[in-house]
């Protein structure tokens, strides 16, 4: 099982110089994650890991998340088949982000919506504007109820 480096344990430079690997989890045990295409660069998403999401991503090779509203790890893509194979794992110099650079299976879809990417909207004279990126899914069918 991987395991990390507590990060209280490291000086300022090891933190952020060293190669310890010591990520370090907010107050409610959490780290923030930012999944990004292979090839393009371009962000699909963004969500939170908790020790156990990271640790599995990193055993298996498949992104796990930590929801905050179900209070329940999950795999990415275990319902819509959207999995994310993780390409590189990443920190930022004081270890409180993680950036994935994943491959996006399945239709294509990192977001929920069924579109490639979460951020399908943009920002015009103060109102959200869709950008016009097509589903790649539909949502109702993929995510129904039982």
């Amino acid at each position: 099982m991987s395991s990390f480096t507590d990060p209280t344990a490291l000086t300022h430079d090891q933190l952020e110089e060293g190669s310890a690997f010591a990520p370090r989890f907010d107050a409610h045990g959490l780290i923030f994650a930012i999944a990004q295409e292979v090839g393009s660069g371009r962000v699909l998403m963004a969500a939170h890991m908790n020790a156990e999401a990271l640790r599995r991503t990193i055993e298996t090779g498949e992104v796990h998340y930590y929801s905050r509203s179900r209070k329940a790890l999950w795999k990415k893509g275990e319902t819509s088949g959207e999995v994310q194979k993780l390409i590189e794992l990443r920190t930022d110099c004081d270890q409180d982000v993680i950036l994935l650079t994943v491959e996006q299976t399945g239709r294509g879809a990192a977001c929920h919506t069924g579109r490639k990417s979460c951020f399908y909207r943009v920002l015009r004279d103060g109102e959200l504007a869709d950008s016009g990126e097509p589903r790649l899914f539909d949502p109702a069918a993929v995510y129904r109820k039982s």
